[in-house]
């Protein structure tokens, strides 16, 4: 919650579904008025009944509704709303959002929009933490040129430093696109060029870095929650190795794999890893 500058009485949930309905009833239980937004394809859904009051958006496509950052505003206003809260996925982890939110006088139940910007970015993300003395996994930035001899050059270099084998990684975005394994250098060249083109296509950024690649790693998340006035806790972890295509498909809490020491360090990393950036709010350290 950034810069609450009144008590909330009213919170717009900014989502639909599963992830909707767990924030209006936790607006509901705590007394506040539960505002939900809805699309023409969304009428009578779940979300919709959770709500105390329904702001209608026109159209169909999540651009022109729940995609749609001025539309969300004009009904967080003709809704009275006090805050607005994002839920996951959709506008939640975009910065321009958050900062929409807060120039319109609303308040914004969420990280700052400077957080979501410094760890939305994963090469940006990684020269933060290296800055903190968060431990990151060996890697390289690829010197970016328009001539594509020398791009190719930086590539060869970055991936000599790392050593194989490694993994080509979008710098935007997630669920694994924008990523590919490379296992011998004869590879790297086809499968970064095809890493950029998904990358690009997927978010609008073709941004390439390269990681050393795990194999037989396990995938754990810490959970964070950190308050306006510097206090950062975390929540212990959730073992999340069982994905399909990149999408966790099961998760657990403890993870039965970390000893003791393990599992104190990795929580000590994710709080540093939040007040490296000024977080607030809920989060994940992966």
């Amino acid at each position: 919650m950034k810069d609450a500058p009144h008590p909330i009485q009213s919170v717009l949930v900014a989502n639909r579904g599963e992830i909707a309905c767990r924030v209006l009833r936790a607006c509901n239980e705590m007394g506040l008025e539960s505002i939900a937004i809805r699309s023409d394809a969304d009428y009578g859904a779940l979300h919709t009944e959770v709500a105390d009051s329904v702001v209608h958006l026109e159209g169909e496509t999540l651009a022109d509704t729940y995609l749609n950052i001025d539309a969300i505003l004009a009904a967080a206003r003709s809704s009275g709303a006090d805050a607005i809260h994002p839920g996951y996925g959709f506008l939640s982890e975009r910065a321009a959002f958050a900062r929409a939110v807060q120039e319109a006088g609303l308040i914004w139940i969420g990280p700052p929009a400077e957080a979501i910007e410094s760890m939305g970015d994963k090469v940006t993300a990684r020269r933060r933490m290296m800055d903190a003395g968060v431990p990151v996994i060996p890697g390289q930035e690829i010197i970016d040129s328009d001539d594509e001899d020398r791009l190719i050059d930086a590539l060869v270099a970055a991936a000599t430093e790392v050593d194989y084998p490694l993994l080509l990684k979008a710098s935007a975005g997630g669920g694994g696109k924008g990523m590919r394994a490379v296992h011998e250098p004869k590879y790297l060249q086809q499968e970064f060029l095809a890493a950029r083109r998904e990358a690009q296509t997927a978010f609008g950024d073709g941004t390439v870095y390269i990681e050393r690649l795990l194999d037989g790693s396990r995938h754990i998340e810490v959970q964070i929650l950190a308050d306006l006035h510097g206090s950062t806790v975390h929540l212990f972890e959730r073992e999340c190795s069982i994905q399909r295509r990149h999408q966790k498909v099961v998760e657990e809490a403890p993870s039965p794999v970390l000893d003791e020491s393990t599992r104190l360090a990795m929580g000590d990393a994710a709080v540093a890893a939040a007040a490296a950036v000024d977080y607030a709010g809920a989060g994940t350290v992966e």
